[in-house]
Formats: structure tokens, C-alpha cells, sequence
């Protein structure tokens, strides 16, 4: 205590001076409050983007279980060659473009469909089950901003969304 009784007045004064406690508070916190923001906001774009994509390649399986024939089974049955254009169209129009209010980042890369004749006691057997798989590519606009906390986050994820149906044919 006998160091404290050799202090100026003003210094005691300063030092139980609490009027700019909450400034300094606050800015402390700021940048913490700013990353989660950041973290809410990116969490809820992906998962946006993401569940448009399942939406899109779901439309688009339906699309392809409707208009593909019942008896595609056969021999030298083929379906996927002239609809691949169509396919993308109705995933792109779900995933949204630059001028949509759909969230931007989401780029469709690639769209694969495939047949399988699965054999059973079904009213056709073998039954046609079309799988469809996009592979979407989805970008981070915030990647920068996490990199202030612990190394930061990739710029882009690529995800392969797939859904299959039974073809119910024309």
C-alpha cells in the first residue's frame, strides 16, 4: 500500500474512471461479433444453395421418370443421350442464376444420368429406376473473412447431389 500513497490524485482518479469502459468493451468483442455474424450468414447461404440443388436434381429426376418410356429395359433401350440439355436446364433454373434472387455462387458442373433395370415382382419387371447425380460447385463470398479466425475456410465446395426414381414411363 505505500506505493499507491506516492501516486498523483489524477492517476487515482484515472484508474477508477469507468466512463469509456463499455468503448472498450465493445471493441473488443467487435471483431468476434463480425465472425459470427459472417458464420451465420455463410452457414445459411450454403445450406440454401444446397437444399436448391436437392430441389433441382430432384425436379429433374421426376422430369426423367415421366417422359422416359416404361419399356426402356429392353434391349437397345436408351434414354439419357437426348436429355441431357433439358436435365441441366431444369437444374440450373432451380439453382438459380446471377439475376435471381436464389443465392449467387452456386455453378452446376456437371450432370450425370444413369439406368439400372432392377428385377423383382413388379408389375413390369425388370423395373427402370433412372439416377440422376449433379455435381455443384459452391463458392464461399465470406472465405476471407474467416481466414482472421484459425487458418480461415476453402473458397469453393464441389458436392455430388444425387436422387433416383422408378421410371413410370410415357
Amino acid at each position: 500500500m505505500s506505493i499507491l500513497r506516492h501516486i498523483p490524485p489524477v492517476f487515482r482518479r484515472f484508474r477508477r474512471d469507468e466512463s469509456g469502459l463499455a468503448l472498450v468493451e465493445f471493441a473488443i468483442c467487435l471483431p468476434l461479433m463480425i465472425l459470427v455474424f459472417g458464420m451465420v450468414i455463410e452457414g445459411s447461404r450454403l445450406m440454401w444453395s444446397f437444399q436448391n440443388s436437392i430441389s433441382g436434381v430432384r425436379d429433374a429426376t421426376r422430369y426423367l421418370a415421366r417422359i422416359t418410356p416404361a419399356d426402356v429395359c429392353m434391349p437397345g433401350g436408351s434414354v439419357f443421350d437426348d436429355q441431357t440439355d433439358t436435365l441441366t436446364a431444369i437444374i440450373r433454373n432451380r439453382i438459380g442464376t446471377d439475376d435471381s434472387i436464389l443465392p449467387r455462387g452456386v455453378a452446376l458442373v456437371d450432370v450425370t444420368a444413369t439406368l439400372d433395370c432392377v428385377s423383382g415382382i413388379y408389375r413390369l419387371s425388370p423395373a427402370p429406376v433412372a439416377q440422376l447425380t449433379a455435381q455443384v460447385q459452391i463458392t464461399h463470398p465470406f472465405a476471407t473473412l474467416f481466414t482472421l479466425a484459425s487458418g480461415g475456410i476453402e473458397e469453393s465446395v464441389t458436392v455430388d447431389v444425387s436422387d433416383e426414381t422408378r421410371i413410370f414411363g410415357l
